[in-house]
């Protein structure tokens, strides 16, 4: 069985390693986040402080959104653009990592202490009872200092939340 996570489009962009985990994954991203990849290609500001770096984020952007158009990825997606909450079926990264595509709707319940694609993530992690995984230490501290009921693990953190066990296994 794959370990969940609940993640942003960009962070399987930015973070190779999370392609090749040491055991099976399964990253849950809101399609919002894809939408998201689309401004990140065509923005001039930069991701990253180094160009060098910039531009290999940027490079892996462009990959991943060619791999989402690909025909059958593309129709997977589709597909759960019909029904609100509705999961696409997994699109494989090797044999370790696979993508479902959520249609997740922001309901701005959390709207005081976090953004529509912050709001997603956490709303998903709480339909769903997955840790969220992310590179944002700021969204880390909201999510503790607003008591939303999710778990949340940095991705500095990823070889431990791929050993952890889930909160309804403790």
């Amino acid at each position: 069985m794959s370990r969940p996570f609940v993640t942003e489009a960009v962070m399987v962009a930015i973070y190779g390693q999370l392609l090749a985990p040491p055991a099976p994954v399964e990253y849950i991203v809101p399609y919002t986040t894809i939408l998201e990849l689309y401004e990140f290609q065509s923005s001039a500001d930069p991701m990253m402080d180094n160009p060098t770096d910039d531009q290999h984020v940027k490079s892996k952007i462009n990959e991943l959104i060619s791999y989402f158009e690909e025909p059958l990825n593309k129709k997977k997606i589709e597909r759960a653009l019909a029904v609100p909450w509705a999961k696409s079926p997994a699109i494989l990264f090797g044999n370790q990592a696979s993508i479902t595509i959520v249609n997740s709707m922001d309901t701005a319940q959390y709207g005081e202490y976090f953004d529509p694609i912050e709001t997603e993530l956490i709303l998903t992690s709480q339909r769903l009872g997955v840790p969220i995984l992310t590179d944002q230490v700021e969204l880390i501290a909201r999510i503790i200092e607003s008591e939303s009921p999710v778990q949340v693990f940095d991705i500095d953190d990823f070889d431990f939340a791929m050993d952890d066990a889930p909160l309804d296994q403790v």
